[in-house]
């Protein structure tokens, strides 16, 4: 039952909100109260997993692989407590940060329907409904971005949804090769199966079409473009989600498939996998240090520090795979803190565009603190959980001998240093060039900014035990015969 309600619970809020009177109070209140649900259901399952390792679930009581497989292990748990944290703060801010016209077009119960697709996709067993759930949420996420819309936001939707379809095509296509030649697509079983099924050409070629699909929704480089140029436009909560949540669902993907199928196959996916990761990193911080608005060099940001989070999938180590996962959860609370803080430079000057800023600090000096917060953890300036995951990644890729790859990571960090600084100075330091539109920030943005900053002061206080948390996912991911067992021993199986 714990299994079900992170998926279930989003999607009875959104069939409340959807029957329920359309008055902006009552939406906000039930919506709130659905991510509180689900942070709590998520918050139950992850110290269910702490005490057994796997979660498994089999709907119906058909024996995997012949149903629908739930599973939750450590990677998975912790990212559904992170969709129902970002959740829980996207739903606060909506009491303030909203224009009130969206929500009368299905704001909120759309933002469930979000949530509930991509908890989906963390806790599914079977790579069919993987893709049903990255269905599910590339037609909330459209309709989000174009809610309302401007001729800006709608050129960016269609963007988004055009290159996320050609991800979800090609991702199919791989599904179809795979059924037609392992007679299963439930992802314990084929990791049983596959090994001694595959052929070395085949499998090439499924692996590429994986990183293909995976890559283009992750944003690695070279099918980065679209973020940039999508993420930016949306209000303040809804970019906060996408930011936070939806590029992580490509690099679960990733990590989740190629630990399972591929691990034993040719080295070359790994190795480009690689390479992406760096040139992401690269190619991310040189367009934020280019940019002149403050959510556009967040999002360059945002992909600059993806690489980081596959590095370790490419390296294959303990060590490299538990940094990845580390610096995973502090980039979710972070990438989703600032996002909202951009929200709150809207509010009190209308305009993200640097050269319009300035002067936040002297005029709103709570509001500078607590922006540094999240803004210096990003930049990973010590003792911060951006540095810790940072060292993290460091420790592992430098631990199994990948010098050029540390160096890069090196440097990244540094470019990353230059570019928050420069958006600290213009945004928060150098002398207003014009007056503030508001005279506070309003309540609804300051609380979710506030939560998830002391949030990211808490991994910074408790790094020993998230770390060897991580060594934990890490470990079930690089041997992952325990999920193989769990999975198929929940049911009949097919007697292997």
């Amino acid at each position: 039952m714990t299994l079900v309600l992170p998926i279930i619970v989003p999607l009875c809020t959104a069939v409340v909100l959807l029957l329920a009177p359309a008055k902006p109070a009552q939406q906000r209140w039930i919506a709130f109260t659905g991510s509180f649900a689900q942070l709590a259901a998520a918050l139950v399952l992850f110290l269910q997993v702490q005490q057994q390792g796997y979660v498994v679930a089999q709907m119906g009581d058909w024996p995997a692989p012949f149903g629908i497989t739930l599973v939750a292990d450590v990677f998975s748990s912790m990212l559904v407590v992170a969709v129902g944290i970002v959740g829980m703060a996207a739903c606060a801010a909506s009491f303030g940060g909203v224009d009130p016209r969206r929500e009368a077009y299905g704001y909120h119960p759309l933002l469930q329907i979000l949530f509930m697709g991509v908890a989906g996709a963390f806790l599914t067993g079977d790579l069919f409904n993987l893709y049903v759930f990255f269905e599910i949420m590339l037609m909330a996420s459209f309709v989000l971005m174009a809610l309302h819309r401007t001729n800006d936001q709608v050129a960016a939707a269609f963007n988004y949804v055009t290159i996320n379809l050609l991800a979800s095509a090609v991702f199919l296509t791989g599904l179809g090769l795979l059924y037609g030649s392992a007679g299963t697509l439930n992802m314990a079983d084929l990791a049983a199966v596959w090994p001694s099924r595959h052929e070395p050409g085949l499998d090439l070629v499924l692996a590429m079409l994986f990183l293909t699909a995976f890559g283009i929704k992750a944003a690695l480089f070279p099918f980065l473009f679209w973020l940039p140029a999508s993420y930016p436009l949306p209000p303040a909560p809804i970019g906060a989600v996408f930011a936070g949540l939806l590029t992580k669902v490509g690099i679960y993907a990733l990590i989740r498939v190629f630990s399972l199928l591929f691990r034993d196959g040719s080295p070359w996916p790994l190795t480009l996998l690689l390479w992406m990761s760096i040139a992401t990193m690269l190619l991310g911080l040189i367009g934020a240090l280019s940019q002149r608005d403050f959510r556009r060099v967040l999002a360059f940001n945002l992909i600059g520090h993806i690489g980081y989070t596959t590095i370790g999938l490419s390296i294959g180590t303990s060590a490299a795979m538990a940094g990845s996962l580390l610096y995973l959860a502090h980039h979710i609370l972070v990438i989703t803190t600032l996002f909202f803080v951009s929200g709150i430079l809207l509010q009190l000057r209308r305009t993200t565009d640097l050269a319009a800023l300035g002067s936040l600090y002297r005029d709103h000096p709570w509001t500078g603190v607590i922006a540094l917060i999240p803004m210096f953890s990003l930049a990973g300036l010590p003792p911060l959980s951006g540095f810790i995951g940072k060292l993290a990644v460091l420790r592992g890729t430098f631990g199994a001998g990948f010098y050029v790859t540390g160096a890069v990571v090196l440097v990244v960090g540094l470019l990353t240093i230059v570019s928050i600084a420069r958006l600290w100075d213009e945004a928060f330091w150098k002398p207003a060039t014009k007056p503030a539109v508001a005279p506070t920030p309003s309540r609804p943005l300051m609380v979710p900014v506030v939560a998830l900053s002391l949030l990211i002061v808490g991994m910074t206080v408790g790094a020993e035990p998230l770390f060897r948390m991580t060594t934990r996912a890490a470990d079930q991911l690089l041997a992952p015969q325990d999920y193989i067992r769990a999975v198929l021993d929940s049911g009949l199986g097919r007697g292997r």
